[in-house]
């Protein structure tokens, strides 16, 4: 059984939606719903996003099948609103809007008083010939395309604050290892409600400081086990048994659903074998408002370094 190292996860404060698309086939829904959330990007400025989940034509609003997506900016200032509708309606035109039998439906969950009126940004692509529609006991817009149906998308989309840069570092015995145990932790959060993981099995964990400030965040060469020998002693983090460690990042809607990711992943992948120890990743305090400490989780005692 591997063990949990003694730190805490740092998390900050982020914007968010939640949405559902929905399409007639698996092939366009995936397109969409992949689209959409692709590039995880925030560091240039821009939006990130990740898939929640799969739903089936029993579970969606209008009986076809969907997806529960995020997109995400980080802070909560007006200036971030304001560039999180701007992302939001490019996202939205480019990604979902062009794929054939798409809609969207604002599948917020809790209630929350700031909302987004897409017309402006996604509307208008109807050039005028767009109109406002009551369907699904929702006001929807309708916009006609070429393609010889109208795209329905509901016409206030709820955003609120959430919790962004949830994660766990995951330390294990070769790539082959990290990439199984990886896969598991993402498998288990795609079973847990208002969570996404916005890399997936992410291979590159980053820090703050860097030597190159111009493009953003770089490796966490501390934690990078090929530079055994060539980075200090005192700065190498990488424990002798180690040679691969996958970092597991997930946004929440809330801290408790954070809190609750971790301790399900935690628990569901301590016994696999290859991974030697879970940690996570923090920045002294520098970065985020949240600290969540792995040993304040709910663990067994005995799970601890």
């Amino acid at each position: 059984m591997a063990i949990v190292d003694d730190t805490y996860c740092e998390a900050f404060e982020g914007l968010c939606c939640q949405l559902l698309v929905t399409a007639q086939d698996a092939e366009f829904l995936n397109r969409a719903a992949n689209a959409f959330t692709a590039l995880p990007s925030t560091v240039f400025g821009d939006a990130e996003g990740g898939i929640v989940r799969w739903l089936s034509e029993s579970e969606t609003i209008d009986g076809r099948l969907g997806a529960i997506v995020q997109l995400w900016v980080t802070g909560t200032s007006k200036n971030a609103s304001t560039k999180f509708y701007d992302q939001l309606g490019r996202r939205m035109r480019q990604g979902i809007l062009v794929v054939p039998t798409t809609a969207v439906f604002d599948y917020y969950p809790y209630k929350a008083e700031m909302k987004f009126n897409i017309m402006n940004n996604v509307g208008h692509c109807g050039d005028g010939y767009e109109k406002i529609i009551i369907k699904f006991n929702r006001n929807m817009i309708s916009i006609p395309l070429m393609m010889g149906y109208d795209f329905l998308i509901e016409q206030e989309l709820t955003y609120a604050k959430g919790v962004m840069g949830g994660n766990l570092y995951l330390l294990c015995d070769s790539v082959d290892s990290g990439i199984k145990v990886g896969r598991e932790a993402v498998k288990i959060i795609a079973e847990i409600d208002n969570v996404c993981t916005t890399f997936d099995v992410c291979s590159a964990g980053s820090k703050i400081e860097t030597n190159f400030p111009e493009i953003g965040p770089t490796t966490n060469h501390p934690y990078c086990p090929t530079l055994k020998n060539k980075v200090p002693i005192e700065e190498f983090k990488v424990p002798d048994e180690v040679y691969s460690i996958p970092e597991i990042v997930f946004n929440a809607l809330d801290l408790d659903t954070i809190k609750k990711t971790m301790l399900k992943v935690i628990e569901g992948i301590i016994d696999k074998d290859g991974l030697i120890k879970i940690s996570a990743g923090n920045y002294g305090g520098k970065l985020g408002k949240y600290k969540i400490f792995l040993q304040e989780l709910g663990l067994e005692e005995s799970s601890f370094s």
